[in-house]
């Protein structure tokens, strides 16, 4: 082995010993399922969400990989509820009804629903301990300091990553390599001084400009929303497009019907795109929809962040 790397390897797993966050929950156990489960929930979401509010208590509500597949998708995505992202839930649903045990090949993990190339890393190198290297946001960040990389294409990281990763530690290296990137090599302000790579860092004395920070422009998507009324109780269909599949929300029209009376905006922020629906309210004279729930039942339901502000509003306008 290379002198050089063999040094890094040491001092990496050092800095983690000491300065790593080694007691998460996900990092102290050998359960495949618990440790496929940790790295779903955080795709997109930080750690502090999920270990604060979503991992104890879907496994609490799911503790088996066979619960999980035996229970209704409804009751799956109410427990994933708030946390985004959903086809991330129903992915594990579905994997959880075509197998019992998480495989330990990358190829065969990645024939799973919802699983990539850099989650399949994960799984094999935590749970099975397998020589690979895991590539997530944070890791990336630090690969193209190392190299001064402005636009490194995946094939390249990749390539990089396996050479560096440390094959008889992968476990302990590849998380410290995520808490490096989560805690010093940060996108703004990199404490470069306290990061164990510092000494093999060729881009430590301009980080901020590895990798190009690609400029991001949020589309606004406004939406009108109708609450059809049959006396208490509101009508909500269960949604079968792309966007928040499966759970249950207010229609959109494109016109809202004449005698509909407007309630006020609500507003939510997606990762892509900014949300702004108008409200109304339309009182039936006779059910002509095909679901309604009284206020206390949608509570029950698994809905979307901007549908419970919308139930808020509705349920602010009654009371006032």
């Amino acid at each position: 082995m290379n002198p050089t790397l063999k040094s890094t390897h040491t001092k990496i797993q050092e800095w983690y010993k000491t300065k790593g966050r080694t007691d998460l929950p996900w990092r102290s156990t050998s359960d495949p399922y618990h440790i496929y489960l940790s790295e779903v929930m955080l795709q997109q979401t930080q750690v502090k969400t999920v270990l604060e509010r979503y991992y104890f208590p879907f496994l609490e509500a799911f503790p088996t990989m066979h619960s999980l597949g035996s229970a209704a998708l409804d009751d799956v995505l109410k427990q994933w509820e708030g946390l985004g992202y959903y086809n991330r839930a129903k992915n594990l649903h579905k994997t959880a009804g075509l197998i019992e045990e998480i495989p330990d090949s990358i190829d065969r993990l990645m024939a799973l629903p919802g699983i990539g190339k850099n989650t399949a890393h994960a799984i094999a190198a935590f749970a099975f301990g397998q020589p690979v290297p895991v590539m997530e946001a944070n890791v990336k960040r630090i690969l193209c300091r190392l190299h001064r990389l402005r636009t490194p294409d995946e094939k390249r990281l990749w390539k990089i990553a396996y050479s560096m990763v440390d094959k008889e530690n992968p476990f302990d290296y590849n998380q410290a390599m995520m808490d490096i990137g989560a805690t010093l090599c940060l996108p703004k302000d990199p404490k470069c001084n306290r990061c164990p790579l510092e000494n093999i860092c060729k881009g430590k004395n301009n980080p901020e400009y590895y990798p190009l920070k690609k400029k991001k422009t949020v589309p606004v998507r406004e939406e009108n929303i109708v609450i059809y009324l049959d006396d208490d109780r509101l009508s909500l269909q269960q949604r079968s497009g792309k966007f928040l599949h499966g759970l249950w929300g207010f229609e959109s029209v494109e016109i809202p019907p004449c005698a509909a009376e407007y309630i006020g905006e609500v507003s939510h922020a997606y990762t892509h795109f900014k949300l702004k629906c108008r409200v109304y309210l339309y009182f039936e004279s006779s059910p002509e929809q095909e679901y309604y729930f009284t206020p206390e039942k949608i509570g029950k339901l698994a809905i979307s962040k901007v549908d419970e502000k919308i139930v808020n509003l509705y349920l602010d306008t009654i009371v006032k």
